[in-house]
């Protein structure tokens, strides 16, 4: 006995458009089953789109903007629908594609300069290049190799970060796209892409051009060794990537997004797991050996260093930023935490020549005042700690002794300690009148420091008779340091929080209440994107702060967390030195 069965014999209906005598190729792309018939391999309906006149009039959907006039079917739904088809990497639609001059050059059309170039448009463009990366390398590369022009249209619309994508692809992040990576690297040397790109970090260049250019210029610094990276780590591009850096005092942004590609060339993994790009491009490189930086690409950086110190000089900004502790006048900005990044990861590379340096220019003594100057932003402590790690760990006895006696490193430490209250007259960081002031926020990070100093003079000498000829750090470290350490040992914690808590008296609002924490992230993220994250050409936001230039994420991160979550901050302050200083504000930067 059999049974039949309707629903399993229908056919398609992509088949019942195939089957009419007459039809078109807007019938099939406006079918909601076309998609999966070509991933099916449909042979009728491959076998029509391959002709081509089809893929003409794809990519035309994809390369032209639609009339004024057109219906939403036109503007949004053939465009998406011609974008999938190309990026199912059906061999023989692209083999038409790129064995035909006519319509590579009707794909790369969209990036002539006199004709608009939409984000939804670029995004179906550099889907379907990088597509052809993937499949049709060979092909695309000869293709790119007789049209110079290319390079430079793709350089002018890096602004669009599409556009850059089809860059980074390019300039090799993905090497296994190529199958001859190195032939390539060589002949993109040759020609001078480099150039243009670095010449997109100057100050007159858009924010978000210099931005993309940066990340670019990071693709290749990651892609060590090969010759488009050896080219831009040699001393003429460092000089004139630290030359746009330095150019106009007022570009914040151009000495950011320039500090990065230095950052990058000095510890091209830092830059890889930063950046937003980097789970899509080259992920596997994030485990391998860092290549050696060039002492000549070091030498490049020195000279400019005297005027970076002089950037992170705060007396002449009269930037003010008012906070739920107080007053920033001025807040440390994004700029001045990109130059103490560059410093602490500089101090990593070892070189004996720009540790000097440092020392002589008084950089390393600049950054750990900046420490203590502004209390709250976890984000420089960081740096910092990083930086003075660098020069307790070194080999040198120079960075040992410029850190301990000259910069009296143990002398601040314990002074901060003693009076760990924010100063009502304090500079740049001004409490807030009439208010109780706040303890400060880097306690935990000296807290982490000293506990570091003391295993450290356990293996240096020098360290070891500093300590023992102190006799105020030796009675600090056998009570207070102790004792803290004890407190915060977690393993001798019950339910996730220090057992002495449970001798302590709670306000009655907090008697036992499990904090929303989902909320609480809730609550942060809508912060930031309420006036900091909003529209920049909006006139109630002109005196706004800029997120570029005049204040870094952690400048409004603790006041933000505060104004959010009261009674948590109640909660964590009422324990603050049970918990040692360690802010939670750490954990969410």
């Amino acid at each position: 006995m059999f049974w039949k069965l309707t629903s399993l014999s229908a056919s398609s209906p992509v088949e019942t458009i195939l089957d009419k005598e007459n039809f078109t190729l807007e019938e099939l792309l406006d079918e909601e089953e076309i998609i999966q018939e070509c991933k099916a391999l449909n042979s009728r309906l491959i076998n029509f789109l391959r002709e081509k006149a089809q893929v003409e009039q794809l990519l035309r959907y994809i390369v032209e903007e639609p009339p004024q006039d057109a219906d939403s079917k036109r503007a949004f739904k053939f465009p998406f629908i011609s974008c999938e088809i190309f990026t199912c990497e059906i061999d023989v639609i692209l083999k038409t594609l790129v064995e035909d001059e006519e319509l590579m050059d009707l794909l790369f059309s969209f990036l002539e300069p006199n004709r608009p170039h939409s984000a939804l448009l670029a995004g179906y463009f550099s889907k379907v290049v990088i597509c052809l990366m993937i499949r049709k390398t060979a092909a695309l590369m000869n293709y790119v190799k007789g049209h110079q022009n290319v390079f430079c249209q793709l350089v002018d619309l890096i602004g669009i970060t599409s556009i850059m994508e089809v860059l980074v692809r390019l300039v090799g992040a993905d090497d296994h796209v190529y199958p001859n990576f190195l032939d390539v690297m060589q002949w993109l040397a040759d020609s001078n892409l480099l150039e243009m790109i670095v010449d997109k970090l100057k100050p007159s260049s858009p924010p978000e051009v210099q931005a993309n250019a940066a990340e670019t210029l990071c693709a290749i610094s990651r892609n060590a060794p090969s010759a488009l990276a050896t080219q831009l780590s040699s001393p003429g591009y460092v000089a004139k990537i630290f030359g746009h850096a330095l150019e106009d005092s007022h570009s914040k942004s151009s000495l950011v997004h320039s500090l990065s590609v230095c950052t990058s060339l000095l510890d091209p993994r830092r830059s890889a797991v930063s950046s937003s790009m980097f789970n899509s491009y080259r992920g596997q490189h994030m485990f391998e050996s860092p290549v050696p930086v060039s002492p000549e690409t070091i030498g490049a950086m020195l000279p400019k260093l005297n005027d970076l110190l002089m950037l992170l000089t705060v007396a002449s900004d009269s930037t003010v930023l008012p906070t739920t502790y107080g007053e920033l006048r001025p807040p440390l900005g994004k700029h001045r935490l990109k130059i103490v990044e560059f410093i602490a990861v500089l101090l990593k590379t070892g070189s004996e020549t720009a540790q000097k340096e440092l020392v002589s220019s008084g950089t390393i003594k600049r950054t750990l005042d900046l420490f203590f100057e502004y209390p709250f932003n976890n984000a420089l402590h960081h740096q910092v700690e990083s930086i003075i790690l660098s020069c307790l760990e070194n080999k040198s006895d120079l960075m040992v002794n410029h850190i301990l006696r000259d910069c009296d490193l143990i002398g601040k430490f314990l002074s901060s300690d003693r009076d760990s209250n924010l100063s009502g007259d304090s500079q740049p960081t001004v409490a807030a009148s009439g208010k109780k002031s706040p303890r400060v926020g880097y306690v935990g990070h000296i807290t982490r420091i000293s506990n570091k100093i003391g295993q450290l003079s356990n293996s240096n000498g020098q360290i070891k008779a500093y300590l023992q000829g102190n006799s105020e750090w030796n009675e600090w470290q056998g009570s207070v340091l102790q004792e803290r350490n004890t407190v915060e040992n977690v393993n001798r914690w019950g339910c996730g929080r220090p057992t002495t808590l449970q001798d302590r008296t709670r306000d009655s609002d907090e008697e036992d209440r499990d904090y929303d924490v989902a909320a609480l992230a809730n609550n942060l993220s809508q912060a930031f994107r309420y006036k900091i994250y909003g529209n920049d050409d909006n006139e109630e936001d002109q005196n706004a702060l800029d997120r570029d230039d005049d204040v870094s994420l952690a400048d409004i991160l603790f006041p933000l967390f505060f104004e959010k979550s009261r009674k948590l901050s109640r909660h964590i302050l009422s324990h603050y030195d049970t918990y040692g200083g360690c802010m939670l504000i750490t954990v969410c930067y």
